[in-house]
């Protein structure tokens, strides 16, 4: 089924690197629908515990209730044939390419999908399920961080913490905060990992 093929369903990306303020765009439209007397509902990734429990935040501060699952699946199990107007989904990167087929099916069901997420990895590459995401998408916002370097607009991250090689968190799929990375402008990224 097409990305959105019932009238009001569509999908919206929030895609960038750390710390360019994704979660915070995607709990602001969360409250804007919210406050115009649609049913949201939000999800996060299991990996995602920055907020503890059945919670959804940013480096920020702000936070909102979400449902907290381990796989796409588990979206499309959790909503059912209950359809809220608008679906949340945030750390979309620790979902895999499987989110593409429900966020597709789910605003096929005629609901808004918003979904936000990293678009690159520490090491620089395309991190799936976000450019596929953004390729199908109606509405696409790109955000950029601040370089911790110069200041400069940042499109990247990198990861600035040195680990033992045998710690099993020094794998892509690891949610961190500054003291795991940073963000850096294309000048100041070499797309290395730490030395181990």
């Amino acid at each position: 089924m097409p990305l959105s093929s019932i009238a009001g369903g569509r999908v919206e990306v929030i895609a960038g690197p750390m710390f360019a303020g994704k979660t915070e765009e995607l709990l602001r439209r969360v409250r804007r629908a919210a406050i115009a007397g649609r049913r949201v509902v939000v999800f996060s990734h299991a990996l995602d515990d920055r907020a503890g429990g059945e919670r959804v935040a940013s480096h920020a501060g702000l936070d909102a209730p979400s449902r907290k699952v381990a796989s796409a699946a588990e979206i499309a199990s959790a909503i059912g044939d209950d359809a809220p107007d608008m679906l949340a989904i945030d750390e979309a990167q620790f979902f895999g390419p499987e989110l593409v087929q429900v966020v597709g099916d789910l605003a096929g069901r005629g609901m808004v999908v918003v979904v936000a997420g990293l678009d690159v990895t520490f090491t620089g590459q395309p991190f799936e399920p976000l450019p596929s995401l953004m390729a199908l998408a109606e509405r696409v916002d790109k955000l950029t961080s601040i370089c911790a370097v110069c200041g400069e607009d940042a499109i990247y991250h990198t990861r600035v913490a040195s680990t033992p090689s045998s710690d099993p968190r020094l794998v892509t799929e690891n949610v961190g905060g500054l003291e795991t990375y940073q963000a850096r402008c294309r000048r100041h990224f070499d797309g290395a990992a730490p030395d181990r």
